[in-house]
């Protein structure tokens, strides 16, 4: 099977696009900042979506695309906090989960020298949510509108980010457990 079909190429797609992104956000490029967020987040959507129909699933794409997923929400979370669009409780919680499941899965490696990475649909909703969350910011600055009940989606956001890294400790604990 190649390493560069359509869903690995969208990934690395999507790689390329996130320090332009950055680029566009620090020098306040607000419209094309929302444009290559909408792109990068689709190709989230599409790659994965195109892997499973045509059964193109490739180790690089299982490897590639949630680094993917973590760089574009990393960057934007700690870039949307330091604009002041985003309160920084909410980056501190994404952050913190994701510190929490690549560290779990790393020592899950070194106990057992093999670990697949399986995502559960909560931590799937969470990053949905995430990029959804985003978005709106990213839209809100774009127009002249607040979004209807932001401090709700932001706690929302929050919450469900929060128990998917939860579920992701009880998993790597049952894991742990049965060698």
């Amino acid at each position: 099977m190649r390493l560069l079909n359509l869903p690995n190429t969208l990934t690395v797609a999507r790689i390329v696009i996130i320090p332009v992104f950055v680029t566009a956000v620090i020098y306040q490029k607000h419209r094309y900042a929302l444009s290559l967020f909408v792109i990068a987040a689709l190709t989230d959507l599409l790659d994965g979506f195109i892997a499973r129909i045509t059964n193109q699933k490739t180790a690089l794409g299982q490897f590639l695309d949630p680094l993917a997923d973590k760089f574009l929400l990393v960057s934007s979370f700690i870039l949307f906090s330091v604009q002041g669009w985003i309160p920084l409780w909410l980056t501190i919680t994404v952050i913190s989960r994701d510190l929490i499941v690549v560290i779990g899965w790393f020592l899950l490696y070194l106990l057992t020298h093999k670990v697949t990475t399986e995502p559960v649909l909560l931590g799937k909703i969470a990053i949905a949510l995430q990029l959804i969350t985003l978005a709106l910011v990213l839209l809100s600055i774009n127009l002249p509108a607040r979004i209807p009940q932001q401090d709700l989606l932001f706690a929302f956001t929050a919450a469900v980010t929060g128990i998917s890294g939860i579920q992701y400790i009880y998993r790597g604990l049952r894991l742990a457990d049965a060698i």
